[in-house]
């Protein structure tokens, strides 16, 4: 049985939610913030797959002087595609994940979802990256891998060097920092986890010290980003990056720039990816 006290608890709050919904009540004022709107369903629906056959996934491993170890070298290309031809983006994934994961990401079927609905066919390809935001922290540098080796890898697979970068979470701190130093067509980015100040940097643990992130923090250097260079960001306003996402888009004007609802998990990677890959594939 119901308890006088949990059920005036509950009309209470029922009553708040109903009256104070037009007043911003939901967006995270309420106890509970995040969790609550996620728990009310207000985060958005989570993105599924596409139901459609998956583009060939190719799995190589190659040894990166660069990082000092062996590394995941993973290709998707769209189903009987002439892979010499065609432009190549790079995926960098996000921390705690790998270059695999972004085939159970959903990848490969999204790219022939894009295909199929116009896009001029293109290929992805993904690469371990270790955890360090894609930058170098001792004698493991990813952001060298990528530039001095990764290319090499490619044409002795018959593929291009990439042309445009997508980042997810941790892996938009690479794209852009990757975008400073490289011609790029496009670079999209899902929810990315930058930093507005060093302690919340540091917390992280990545950053071999505060010099290293400073030299490298995309925030701190927008105004080196070419200007001509097509920018999209996607990220979800439940994101706890959200705040940065925002004061990065107002700095570098991108040619897209969408928030919404959505958290920092990979039903929303899912949700937006089609947009994404609409994005890339204009520019391929």
């Amino acid at each position: 049985m119901f308890s006088r006290r949990r059920v005036l608890v509950g009309g209470l709050l029922a009553g708040g939610l109903a009256v104070g919904y037009g007043a911003g009540m939901l967006g995270g004022v309420l106890p509970g913030g995040t969790r609550l709107r996620r728990e009310l369903g207000l985060t958005g629906p989570d993105g599924v797959v596409p139901d459609v056959p998956a583009a060939t996934v190719g799995a190589q491993v190659r040894y990166s002087a660069a990082r000092g170890r062996t590394v995941n070298l993973v290709t998707m290309v769209p189903v009987s595609a002439d892979h010499t031809r065609l432009p190549v983006f790079l995926v960098l994934h996000g921390r705690s994940s790998s270059a695999q994961e972004m085939v159970g990401l959903g990848l490969p079927r999204f790219l022939t979802a894009a295909v199929a609905a116009g896009a001029k066919p293109f290929a992805l390809v993904a690469v371990d990256g270790g955890d360090s935001y894609w930058v170098a922290r001792g004698a493991d540098d990813p952001q060298a891998m990528v530039r001095n080796e990764l290319p090499g890898w490619l044409d002795e697979l018959g593929l291009a060097r990439p042309s445009a970068v997508l980042g997810i979470s941790m892996g938009c701190f690479g794209a852009l920092v990757l975008a400073r130093n490289e011609p790029l067509a496009a670079v999209a980015l899902i929810s990315p986890a930058l930093f507005e100040n060093w302690p919340d940097a540091a917390a992280r643990n990545a950053f071999a010290d505060e010099t290293t992130w400073v030299a490298s923090e995309p925030l701190r250097h927008v105004a080196d980003l070419p200007p001509s260079l097509p920018i999209g960001i996607w990220c979800g306003e439940e994101d706890p990056f959200y705040p940065a996402a925002r004061r990065f888009a107002e700095q570098a004007h991108p040619a897209v720039a969408a928030f919404e609802s959505g958290e920092h998990s990979e039903g929303y990677w899912r949700r937006v990816m089609p947009s994404v890959l609409g994005f890339l594939g204009a520019r391929a």
